[in-house]
């Protein structure tokens, strides 16, 4: 059993993490940052061809040879892609949270991404429910790196590490 969950979170990846404490505290460190199966975001995955079928946005040929502007509403399709992975994002947020029946929820993630999810997570998951937010991308940090930033903001209690005794 976890307090923690932490979620960290960018446009491309979800990483999730538990708060564990250490089994031996007299010879081990911790609390330990305990990285959970993480999410990819399918859209941000794919590329030009893969996603669209025609890669140039806006432009058509006419049978003369000009060339004609519209919108073919690739924002729209774009925004649509973004809610569906924060829906998974919050979909696994809700398992981890039975799961593990954490009572505090740390939310690491981009601006953008932080505004669709936040809400969301809110309504979902029990009122006893903990939440704080931060919004930054620290997805590309390991979970020792994580770990630290987390504890210097006193979003996480710090790593202590075990005494030999």
């Amino acid at each position: 059993m976890s307090n923690f969950i932490i979620a960290v979170i960018n446009g491309t990846q979800a990483r999730f993490f538990t708060l564990e404490p250490a089994e031996w505290p007299d010879y081990e460190s911790g609390p330990n940052l305990i990285e959970n199966e993480g999410l990819l975001s399918e859209a941000n995955q794919l590329h030009g061809q893969e996603l669209w079928a025609n890669v140039k946005t806006g432009r058509n040929r006419g049978s003369s040879g000009q060339a004609h502007s519209y919108d073919d509403h690739r924002d729209n399709h774009a925004v649509e892609f973004e809610k569906r992975f924060a829906q998974n994002i919050i979909n696994k947020i809700t398992q981890l949270t039975q799961t593990h029946q954490a009572q505090q929820l740390i939310l690491v993630a981009e601006p953008q991404i932080l505004g669709l999810i936040r809400n969301t997570v809110a309504t979902k998951l029990p009122k006893q429910l903990k939440q704080q937010d931060l919004a930054k991308d620290l997805c590309h940090l390991n979970s020792n790196q994580i770990h630290s930033y987390l504890a210097k903001k006193e979003l996480l209690p710090a790593c202590h590490k075990g005494s030999y005794t």
